[in-house]
């Protein structure tokens, strides 16, 4: 009796194990219709081959695009109002699509060092003009140090003037 219940007991794993590996067979190898002899086996391919195509470079911005991405951080940086925002926008839309067309002329150094230099003491003319006195020094103070030292900057000076009140 005892070796009818052993016999029972291996035959049932045996059998347990035989539907497992069936089961992964046919989930592996099946595709439908027809199973493993009609589309064979593995992932199906395409017969026509797939042309490689280079990534395209990326488009140049424009200077529109340029002036917009910086104009929140210059804002910030020199803490403009919306007119005074609209105008430093027109102005560095103005002179950085001058800047752009003189780069796709492609000239000699010196030529262009002159170019960038005549570009950069319009520019600074024209917001002189504009600005109250303060926010032009700003503006140049920021050219100098750079964006991210500006806004660093005024948020201690704001720290400081918390801290006094």
């Amino acid at each position: 009796m005892k070796t009818t219940i052993k016999h029972s007991k291996l035959k049932f794993i045996f059998t347990l194990c035989m539907l497992l590996v069936a089961t992964e067979f046919y989930a592996q190898f099946n595709r439908g219709m027809g199973g493993m002899g009609r589309q064979g086996m593995g992932r199906q391919r395409n017969a026509i081959p797939q042309a490689q195509q280079a990534p395209e470079p990326p488009k140049p911005k424009t200077a529109e695009q340029i002036v917009d991405e910086q104009m929140p951080s210059i804002t910030e940086a020199l803490v403009l109002n919306g007119f005074e925002s609209a105008v430093v926008a027109s102005i560095l839309k103005k002179y950085v699509q001058e800047r752009i067309e003189a780069q796709i002329l492609k000239l000699p150094p010196e030529k262009m060092g002159e170019v960038f230099k005549n570009i950069s003491e319009r520019q600074d003319e024209e917001l002189k003009m504009s600005l109250p006195p303060e926010k032009y020094d700003a503006f140049v103070n920021l050219q100098q140090e750079g964006l991210a030292k500006t806004i660093k900057k005024n948020k201690k000076e704001k720290r400081k003037k918390k801290n006094k009140n």
